[in-house]
């Protein structure tokens, strides 16, 4: 055992059973508590691992209840380790509380790495990936949706979020309305599991992609876009444009505005879509 009254933070396989790493069943085994998102669902892992160590319910509405309990019982010289349904814990799933209440009280916190969806993803897409953010899940409801793709629109990192089944084609329609055909976009869909797919290209073409064939809108999505272009001298908006721009957004939607903003002005079109993108979000 690595050491007693420690709080494991031990990352599962995302489909593949065989990417568990041989630390994680190692530690899995010796720990005295698992806390698991949902027993029933890592029961069969361990089940499959060999493993048959006690295991606890920790999730979303009881996280903060069980957090005390389980320092307590760490604290008294107990080790417990931390799972998710898939993946790596925290990442879009339960254990925020609990490690941020195990480092307050001075309890050890050990990370035993593994598989992630966001950073599998990432390895495989062909976009940048020196700068990126992690958006986690955006908003279900359609206008807080919009309202924070209009927000990262104009980042030049690489963005990625985690979407569903029952929101994937609405959201890929929103990411074309308000990003524009061309943005380059990558969908990955399944990974590690028996029906994976990578597709990359411009968002109009993933979107029409994605309607033709039903079974690829369905599954669990992480969705990669390709950051905006760093803004260059010859793309700077004049105080007079900008002003301009922001009339005609009053009336006008966002490609129009900056199409007939472009025309008056002599700058960029895609300079001034972005501005207007700015704008827009707030």
């Amino acid at each position: 055992m690595e050491s007693g009254a420690t709080l494991y933070v031990v990352a599962t396989p995302i489909g593949n059973l065989e990417d568990i790493s041989a630390r994680a069943i190692r530690v899995l085994g010796e720990v005295d508590l698992i806390a698991a998102e949902d027993t029933r669902h890592s029961a069969r892992l361990l089940d499959h691992l060999g493993v048959s160590t006690p295991m606890l319910a920790y999730h979303d509405h009881n996280e903060r209840e069980r957090s005390g309990r389980l320092l307590d019982r760490i604290a008294a010289g107990e080790s417990v380790a931390l799972i998710s349904d898939a993946g790596t814990p925290l990442i879009s799933d339960p254990g925020y509380h609990l490690v941020s209440e195990a480092r307050q009280r001075g309890i050890r916190v050990v990370p035993v790495p593994g598989a992630s969806a966001m950073i599998a993803a990432l390895s495989v897409a062909g976009l940048p990936s020196d700068r990126f953010q992690f958006e986690g899940f955006l908003p279900a409801k359609r206008g807080a949706r919009r309202q924070r793709i209009e927000q990262l629109a104009s980042a030049e990192a690489t963005w990625i979020f985690y979407e569903s089944t029952h929101r994937i084609l609405d959201c890929m329609e929103d990411l074309v309305e308000l990003l524009g055909d061309d943005r380059e976009l990558v969908v990955a869909r399944e990974i590690s599991k028996t029906f994976e797919t990578i597709q990359g290209g411009p968002v109009a073409e993933v979107l029409e992609w994605m309607r033709g064939d039903s079974n690829q809108q369905r599954g669990e999505f992480v969705v990669l876009v390709r950051g905006a272009p760093a803004q260059s001298g010859q793309d700077e908006v004049d105080p007079e444009t900008r002003r301009m721009l922001e009339i005609l957004l009053e009336e006008l939607p966002l490609k129009q505005a900056s199409a007939l903003a472009s025309r008056i002005s002599g700058v960029r079109k895609k300079a001034l879509y972005q501005l207007a993108l700015q704008l827009k979000g707030g």
